[in-house]
C-alpha cells in the first residue's frame, strides 16, 4: 500500500465513518502528509503498512525542534489515528505509536469575558452604522445560544423556531442539534430581519442565510473575526478575544449559576461530557455550592 492511497481511503474513513468536516478531515491528514515529506527528505522508502515505531520516534524528534509540547500532542495523536485506522481495517495488526508519550500540556482553559465586559462590548456598538443593527445581533447570538463561527455564518432563516423558543443549528461533522433561544435575542434577530436585511439584494443561494454582508452573500468566518476585534477595541477590552471567547462565557455563566454539566454539553453540542467538563476548571466555587445544596452532611 502507498502512502497517497492510504490517505485517500483514510479521508474517506473520517467523513463518511468519523462524520467530520472537511476543515477537521484536512487537519487529520496534514499530520500524515508531515510524515510523508520527513520520510521522503530522508531517502526513507517504506510503507505505511510496514513503518514501525523507530522511524516515527525519529520523526516525531525531529519535528518537536520546531513546535511546542502541544502542538506535538496533537501530532502524535493524528498519527495514533491514522494508524488506528489501518489496524481497523485489517492493514497493520499494531500501531506503532503505542510506546511513544506525549508532552505533558496541562489543560489550556478557555478564555472568557465578565458579563460586564460583553455588555460594554455591545454597547459599543454604533447602531447608526449600516452594519451597526447586524452586528449587535450577532454578538447577542454567539453569546446566548453559544455558537461556534461556522454555525453561526450558516445559520438559515428555515432554522429559527422562535414560537417554540428555539433554533436548529448544523453543528460539526453535519450533526444537528437543537438551542434554546431567549426573547430578547429573538428580538434583535426580528429587528435585524425586518430592517436591515430586507433591504439588502440577496445573491442566489443565499435566500435563507440569516447573517449577510454588504454585497448579499454569506459572510465569512475571517470577517466575523475582523468584526469582534474591531468591537473589542473600541468598547476597551484588552483581553485577546475571539468569536470563541462567547462561546467560552455562554457555557462558564450558565455553569456559575448552577446549570447541569450535561445540559451544557447538549447545548454546546460537544460528544463527549469530558469536552464540557474544562470549564468546571474556570469556577471552583461551583462545586462547593453543589456539595453545600445537595451533600446529605452539609
Amino acid at each position: 500500500m502507498k502512502w497517497n492511497n492510504a490517505l485517500k481511503d483514510y479521508k474517506l474513513y473520517l467523513k463518511i465513518e468519523r462524520g467530520l468536516s472537511l476543515n477537521s478531515i484536512e487537519s487529520y491528514v496534514r499530520d500524515i502528509k508531515k510524515l510523508v515529506l520527513f520520510l521522503e527528505d530522508n531517502s526513507i522508502s517504506i510503507s505505511p503498512i510496514h513503518i514501525e515505531n523507530e522511524s516515527i520516534q525519529e520523526f516525531i524528534y525531529h519535528t518537536s525542534k520546531s513546535i511546542n509540547a502541544r502542538s506535538q500532542s496533537r501530532l502524535i495523536s493524528g498519527l495514533r489515528s491514522f494508524f488506528d485506522y489501518l489496524i481497523f481495517e485489517d492493514y497493520r495488526t499494531n500501531n506503532p505509536t503505542d510506546l511513544i508519550e506525549s508532552p505533558k500540556t496541562g489543560r489550556k482553559l478557555p478564555d472568557t469575558l465578565a458579563i460586564a465586559d460583553i455588555d460594554k462590548l455591545i454597547n459599543s456598538i454604533d447602531l447608526s452604522h449600516p452594519h451597526g443593527e447586524r452586528n449587535r445581533t450577532i454578538i447577542e447570538t454567539l453569546y446566548s445560544c453559544g455558537l461556534r463561527v461556522s454555525e453561526l455564518i450558516t445559520l438559515q432563516i428555515s432554522d429559527l423556531f422562535f414560537e417554540e423558543g428555539f433554533i436548529r443549528v448544523n453543528g460539526k461533522g453535519d450533526k444537528q442539534r437543537f438551542v434554546p433561544i431567549n426573547i430578547q435575542t429573538q428580538k434583535y434577530i426580528n429587528l435585524y430581519l425586518t430592517n436591515i436585511r430586507n433591504i439588502i439584494n440577496v445573491q442566489k443561494g443565499y435566500e435563507d442565510t440569516v447573517f449577510l454582508n454588504r454585497r448579499g452573500k454569506q459572510l465569512t468566518r475571517v470577517m466575523i473575526f475582523t468584526i469582534v476585534k474591531n468591537l473589542a477595541i473600541e468598547a476597551g477590552i484588552e483581553k485577546n478575544i475571539s468569536p470563541h471567547t462567547f462561546r467560552h462565557s455562554f457555557a462558564t455563566h450558565l455553569l456559575e449559576r448552577g446549570a447541569d454539566l450535561r445540559a451544557i454539553q447538549q447545548m454546546l453540542g460537544h460528544e463527549s461530557i469530558t469536552t464540557t467538563e474544562i470549564y468546571m476548571h474556570l469556577d471552583k466555587s461551583h462545586l462547593k455550592n453543589v456539595m453545600e445544596q445537595f451533600h446529605p452532611r452539609k
